[in-house]
């Protein structure tokens, strides 16, 4: 993964769309801002977003994009799951405790998996 400790932080691990276009990939977007997430607002820390990039035919996690505070905390679920292969629908599908940050990673996966996500805006 690779994090840029900014405020927000930004953090990212996987391929980018830029990529993605470049190497002719056909992919899923699904994103998420903080805006909608619980704890963001609890925290008044509501800036950015969490993108998540799949591949168009096999969901295939490509890559994760996270602008928020604390992202290069964030990031860490994302890289197991793109270590080990996993689709967004599979990320979609885990349990993450509420209200907490990480939701937002599970309403990306479910807005690229799925097209909405439980709490989007």
């Amino acid at each position: 993964p690779s994090v840029v400790y900014t405020h927000p932080e930004v953090a990212w691990v996987g391929k980018t769309e830029e990529q993605l276009k470049a190497e002719g990939i056909e992919y899923k977007k699904g994103k998420f801002v903080f805006g909608a997430n619980s704890r963001a607002k609890c925290n008044a820390e509501e800036a950015g977003f969490v993108k998540v990039l799949s591949d168009k035919k096999t969901d295939k996690l490509l890559g994760v994009h996270i602008i928020n505070a604390v992202a290069g905390e964030l990031i860490g679920e994302a890289c197991v799951a793109i270590e080990y292969g996993a689709a967004s629908e599979d990320l979609a599908r885990v349990c993450h405790a509420h209200p907490t940050l990480s939701e937002a990673l599970k309403g990306a996966a479910q807005m690229t998996a799925f097209g909405k996500a439980v709490n989007s805006p």
